[in-house]
Order: C-alpha cells, then sequence, then structure tokens
C-alpha cells in the first residue's frame, strides 16, 4: 500500500511529532510505501511577516494547494493521512486529494476541529464554550492564547473551516485515541460511523523488551511542560512531600521562574530522548499524569507500562479508559493536590502494591497497546476508507 502523511510540525518537539514517526516507522517495517509532506511552524519564529502570511494559511493557501497536487502526481497513493495541517499545510490542500479520488485518514489526538487552541480548557478548567454554531469567538473574548491576535488568528481559521465544512466534506474517516474522544467528536457534529477509535503505541512495547527489573527510587514526570499537562500541580505537589524524589523530564524553557523556584527535590532533566529517556523511565518508581485538560491517550503511559511503572493519572478525558484505578495505577481528580500526594505516598511506602500495578500495566500494554495491535488497527481503518471511497460514501456534504 502506498500511504502518504501530510503533516505541520509544531514549533517544539511533541507528542503529536512522535506518534506521527511512529506510525511512519511501523508502516514501512511492515513494507508499505510511506511518503511524508511535512512542514514546521519552528520556521515562522522570529518573522512578523512569516506569521500573519501563516494565519492567512491557516484559512486558504494557493500554495500549500498546488504543492499537494504535485506531491499527488509524483505517485498514485491509496491513502492520504493527516495529522495537524495549521497553519502551513493549510486545509486547502485536502480539495487536491479529494480530485483524485483518493481516501483521507485524518488522525485526531486533540480538539482542534472543534476548539481553536485544541484543549477544551480555560485557566486550568476544562471548557467547552466554543462547540456549537460561532463559539470560535470565545477565543477572543478569553483570550485563550494569551495574545489577542493570536486568539483572533485561531478563532478565525477555525470558523472559517467551519463554516466552510471542509473536514466534514472530504475527510473519509476520522481518527481519535480513545472512546470519550469520540463522544466529544460526534457532540462537535461528526457522524458516528466516520470515526474510530485507535490507541497510541511505542515502538519500543513488544514482546522481547525486557521488564524493567529495578523499581526505581523517583516520582517522574515525561511530556511537555505547560498548564494543561499540570505540571505546576506536580511541583507544589513536590513541595508538599519533601522527602521524595521528583523528576520531571521535559523542555523547562516555557515555564519562566518555576524552575528556580522549584522545591530541592525536584530535578529538571530538560528535553531527553533515546537511551537517556529509557534510564529515566528505569530510575522510575510512579510515573504521574496530572493533566488539568481533556487528554487523548499521552505517549508517555504507553511507555511507563510497558517497563513496567504503576501510574497516577488525572481522572479526565481518555485517561480512565488507559488506567485502571488499583489495578494498573491510581486515578486522582484533575488538580487535587492533596489527593495526588496521597498517592504517591501510598505507592511509594507499598512497594510490593506498585510493584504489582507496574507488572498489570505492563501486561496490558503489550496486549492491547502494541506495535502489532495499532498495525492491524490502522489496516482495517485503511480498507474501511477506501471502501467508503469507492461505493460514493465519501461525499459528506451531500447529506
Amino acid at each position: 500500500m502506498k500511504i502518504l502523511i501530510a503533516h505541520n510540525r509544531y514549533g517544539t518537539f511533541s507528542g503529536e511529532e512522535y506518534a506521527v514517526e511512529t506510525i511512519a516507522r511501523l508502516l514501512e517495517s511492515r513494507g508499505h510505501f510511506v511518503s511524508m509532506h511535512v512542514k514546521s511552524s519552528a520556521e515562522l519564529s522570529g518573522s512578523i511577516r512569516k506569521r500573519i502570511g501563516a494565519g492567512l494559511s491557516g484559512i486558504y493557501s494557493f500554495r500549500a494547494r498546488a504543492e499537494m497536487a504535485r506531491k499527488l502526481d509524483e505517485c498514485r497513493f491509496d491513502i492520504v493521512q493527516l495529522q495537524n495541517v495549521f497553519p502551513l499545510l493549510s486545509p486547502s490542500i485536502l480539495g487536491p486529494v479529494k480530485r483524485a479520488g483518493i481516501p483521507i485518514v485524518m488522525r485526531c489526538p486533540n480538539y482542534r476541529l472543534f476548539c481553536p487552541i485544541g484543549l477544551h480548557m480555560y485557566r486550568g478548567a476544562v471548557c467547552e464554550r466554543c462547540l456549537g454554531r460561532g463559539g470560535e469567538c470565545w477565543c477572543v473574548l478569553k483570550n485563550c492564547c494569551k495574545s489577542v491576535p493570536k486568539s483572533l488568528g485561531y478563532a478565525v481559521r477555525n470558523a472559517a473551516a467551519r463554516l466552510s465544512g471542509v473536514f466534514r466534506r472530504h475527510v473519509t474517516l476520522f481518527l481519535v485515541a480513545s472512546h470519550f474522544q469520540k463522544q466529544r467528536f460526534v457532540a462537535g457534529g461528526i457522524e458516528e460511523d466516520r470515526i474510530e477509535v485507535i490507541h497510541n503505541t511505542d515502538m519500543m512495547v513488544d514482546r522481547d523488551s525486557p521488564e524493567v527489573a529495578k523499581q526505581g527510587d523517583m516520582v517522574s514526570f515525561v511530556g511537555r511542560l505547560s498548564e494543561e499537562k499540570g505540571i505546576y500541580e506536580m511541583v507544589k505537589v513536590a513541595e508538599m512531600l519533601p522527602r521524595y524524589p521528583f523528576g520531571i523530564a521535559g523542555d523547562a524553557s516555557t515555564m519562566n521562574g518555576w524552575v528556580v523556584d522549584a522545591p530541592s527535590n525536584v530535578r529538571f532533566f530538560g528535553f531527553i530522548s533515546g537511551a537517556e529517556l529509557s534510564r529515566f523511565y528505569e530510575q522510575t518508581r510512579i510515573l504521574v499524569c496530572p493533566s488539568l485538560c481533556y487528554e487523548g491517550f499521552p505517549n508517555v503511559l504507553v511507555r511507563a507500562m510497558a517497563a513496567g511503572k504503576a501510574i497516577i493519572c488525572s481522572r479526565v478525558g481518555g485517561l480512565p479508559e488507559i488506567i485502571e484505578h488499583g489495578v494498573t495505577g491510581l486515578m486522582v481528580e484533575p488538580g487535587n493536590r492533596k489527593e495526588l500526594a496521597a498517592g504517591i505516598e501510598y505507592l511509594w511506602n507499598n512497594p510490593e502494591i506498585c510493584r504489582e500495578m507496574g507488572r498489570n500495566a505492563r501486561n496490558k500494554a503489550l496486549s492491547r497497546y502494541s506495535p502489532d495491535r495499532l498495525y492491524e488497527r490502522l489496516m482495517a481503518c485503511y480498507r474501511k476508507a477506501i471502501y467508503l471511497q469507492r461505493n460514493g460514501a465519501s461525499d459528506f456534504g451531500a447529506s
């Protein structure tokens, strides 16, 4: 099968980039031809002119459309898989694909089709004001991006996409990471039978990967150090538990003075990957995912589960589908620092329970979140998309 993967990278490396790379490597390892059509928002750094151009491109771009048309002329693809298209790829790339008669599968790890910032969050709490007709105005009124021009730009491009119906008309199948996320997409106006749930994986998750024998001596956080991920909750809980060592892996440059003000029992490792990240997981006893927003399926959970680590995460979004309370870890209310601190103390002071939860987590990762399972689900979705395209069911604007 010949697959074109189109994705607009963010300014800094994120879980979305990792997921795109994982899918591409997985498909290639199974003998498929994969071509990448990638842009990066890092190109916009420091240039006002480029940012204005990107804002317009997020609505419509003749250049992006022409580039996609040329790409399709180079090869007859069986599937085009999209991820993020804002701002440089532009929704305008969907038109040439539709005219070429190629089914479009769109992987949606967040809620950007309905919420301009993609998080359904405002001031540390869940917010769904943007759902529904004209909801984009809330992004400007509440200044969700903490920059009026940026909030306005995000709102306008989302409104343009909604009013034109470009995603609903052109995308054959939407892929989401959890059943919770599927429910939110249905609430946003996408037909249920056009949404498929595909869990994330990590290429390290396989039967041959060794279970980490050492339980570790650190309470860990891995990921983007931002408000919605609960990083400030993590630091505050570390302050409440001065006897416990905390490790935080992620780019700390966005945390301003929080790194300097963090308690002495917190160690910042910075952005790490590869063997260094593997060693970080080995040092981990408990992985914490204290997210405040609607999470889909954080990649870090799969990696930690495969390593045999107990996990504590917020009872929000799709996370309760991944972590079973009392079996593979503990669930706490988002933003409840006392409950999170109590959960950490409980698992730390009951090492056998912590170890048993880690074993259960590993078994679940190997059986449900392996590369083999992801590949099977991807192929099933591709076949469904091709069937829908061939049978005329892709003309969704007709209803």
